[in-house]
């Protein structure tokens, strides 16, 4: 290999480990997928991490899963969660491992979720990074809590259903997907907020348009809480729904607040899209990426 081929080959690995960026210093789409796709295997790794912690406390953890359910039965009405085949049991085991995996790793996949937010922040803007987190990880371990909180009395309103001398079996490849997935609905339903809040910081989303479409907002929060409830209890859906519009509000309000603070700050340093006024138009190739 000549002198001339080296110099080539260490330029095109130095270009590909720099970010790709136009001239505004903006990550182009394709660094932003390659970023997502970083991300997306950092927090892959950790969850398998912890899943592996999930294995080894399966056998609690599925008795505890189980519990609301099963305290429930009776001699006139016994309940009692079956598997059908052979190969149930493991399903089972791999999807409570995997649940407990998922809450295990939260603060990591949390902060990469986060961190896929951060190219759009400014330097002095990330140490909000460790606010997000403190804000985020609370948020989603509280709303497993209170989806296990109202868990109970949606199996009970169901199993009062069962009618008399009949027994109540079910099948834990029905139960156990239907609890995690309901408890995961209400932990990311209250993280939803926060990113808000981070789409607020980035730039992204502005208090205002946020705003302007409460109305929405509010319908969305009904379809979330009426999705994560299950059959479409009403109760369920008021834990649900009642938190996520406080904490809607809540990050409304913050946006708002940033949002002036910024205008404060831009107009300290000038009319704000002054210099891109100035700038003119930006060419079309800033944003293709050259290989």
């Amino acid at each position: 290999m000549t002198s001339t081929d080296k110099s080539q080959a260490t330029s095109n690995k130095q270009r590909r480990k720099k970010p790709l960026k136009t001239s505004d210093g903006q990550m182009s789409l394709r660094e932003h997928l390659r970023e997502l796709r970083n991300r997306f295997f950092k927090a892959a790794i950790v969850i398998v991490l912890g899943t592996v912690v999930g294995f080894i406390v399966y056998q609690p953890a599925f008795t505890i899963l189980t519990e609301p359910i099963t305290r429930l039965s009776t001699e006139e009405a016994p309940v009692e969660v079956i598997f059908s085949s052979v190969a149930q049991p493991f399903d089972i085991m791999l999807q409570v491992a995997l649940f407990i995996g998922l809450i295990l790793s939260s603060p990591f996949w949390l902060y990469q979720v986060w961190a896929f937010i951060v190219p759009g922040l400014k330097k002095q803007e990330r140490r909000y990074a460790v606010g997000f987190i403190a804000a985020a990880v609370p948020l989603f371990v509280g709303g497993i809590a209170l989806g296990w909180f109202a868990l109970p009395q949606a199996m009970a309103f169901f199993t009062s259903l069962t009618p008399d001398g009949t027994a109540h079996r079910v099948l834990a490849t029905v139960y156990i997907p239907f609890v995690t997935r309901l408890l995961l609905a209400f932990g990311i339903a209250l993280v939803i907020p926060v990113v808000l809040v981070g789409l607020n910081m980035a730039g992204i989303l502005q208090g205002k348009t946020m705003l302007k479409h409460w109305r929405i907002s509010v319908f969305l929060i009904a379809v979330i809480a009426a999705m994560g409830a299950p059959g479409s209890d009403i109760m369920t859906m008021f834990y649900l729904g009642a938190p996520l519009t406080l904490l809607f509000a809540l990050a409304l309000g913050i946006a708002l607040l940033n949002d002036r603070r910024r205008a404060k700050r831009e107009a300290r340093q000038g009319t704000p899209g002054e210099a891109e006024i100035q700038r003119g138009a930006q060419p079309l190739s800033d944003f293709v990426d050259e290989d």
